[in-house]
């Protein structure tokens, strides 16, 4: 075992969530995840951290890396696509070299890809951007959408609202002839039409649980010519989760989701300009629950 300090290896808050990993390989960092290059394969680490306006918060949320992870690998399993992990187990090498404890439960090793640089949005209901784009255009990233629909609206249909990804700031959504003109035609029809599948197959796996997905990104990469599926999926980081119960359109949903964090940091008093406060502990706490929630209704 590597004589190297576990806290050099690993950062925590003063609540026990894991903000960093600095294990020695060659590493990107994402919001949520550190992602390292083993050569033939990636290692991806889910940590505790939260982000929200764009800033990743100085707190985490304890376990919740261990339950995206959960997360992603039950869908993985359960969707009928070609994806990107290979095993959820961490590799004997790693683990005859460090102490490696604070990984168990965290970590994806997968196949590398060649990153679509879009991400791959699919909506079932009208929320978020998407509906402020509606209420001012009628439509949302090129799909005409019938008029009278309110928040939280089922649509007839879903619709595919791709997104370009911003190494800063905001994500920015676009329509389909957007990505054509970067991607051409085959490959941007290959991701709406599989997108829209995948969505299709788990909205019918959430329903029998409850739960219905308001809308989702995925990402994508190419191993040869073939399409997989990659980095996290169907989690609450990146999906909307709505209770089927207490549904009721014409109003926000509570979610699955941060919601709880998002509301403390808009009534604190933070500008959303500088670096955000830490987090208090109830707000750790709801959010914390939350996940846990959505894991055990969906997945467990």
């Amino acid at each position: 075992m590597s004589s190297t300090p576990s806290n050099d290896l690993f950062q925590f808050d003063e609540n026990g969530a894991l903000l960093r990993t600095n294990l020695p390989f060659p590493q990107r960092s994402g919001k949520v995840r550190d992602v390292y290059d083993l050569g033939n394969s990636l290692m991806i680490v889910s940590t505790d951290r939260i982000s929200a306006f764009d800033y990743i918060l100085p707190t985490g949320i304890p376990e919740k890396g261990r339950l995206l992870t959960s997360m992603s690998e039950f869908w993985f399993q359960q969707l009928e696509v070609r994806h990107h992990l290979i095993t959820t187990e961490i590799p004997p090498s790693i683990g005859a070299m460090f102490d490696i404890a604070p990984l168990r439960g965290r970590v994806m090793l997968t196949e590398k890809a060649q990153v679509v640089p879009f991400e791959c949005v699919v909506r079932g209901y009208l929320e978020g951007s998407g509906l402020l784009e509606y209420q001012a255009t009628g439509a949302v990233c090129g799909n005409e959408l019938p008029a009278g629909l309110v928040q939280c609206d089922q649509l007839p249909s879903a619709i595919f609202t791709p997104a370009t990804k911003a190494e800063q700031g905001h994500d920015e959504n676009v329509s389909i002839d957007r990505m054509v003109q970067d991607l051409g035609q085959e490959l941007s029809h290959r991701l709406r039409d599989v997108s829209l599948r995948i969505y299709h197959d788990a909205c019918q796996h959430a329903a029998s649980r409850g739960i219905l997905i308001a809308d989702t990104k995925f990402e994508f990469g190419t191993v040869g010519d073939e399409l997989v599926l990659i980095d996290e999926v169907l989690t609450p980081d990146s999906s909307r989760f709505w209770s089927a119960d207490t549904y009721h359109a014409g109003k926000a949903q509570p979610s699955f989701d941060k919601q709880f964090v998002r509301e403390w940091l808009s009534q604190c008093g933070w500008d959303k300009n500088s670096p955000p406060p830490g987090l208090p502990k109830e707000i750790i706490e709801q959010t914390a629950a939350k996940y846990h929630e959505a894991f055990k209704k969906l997945a467990a």
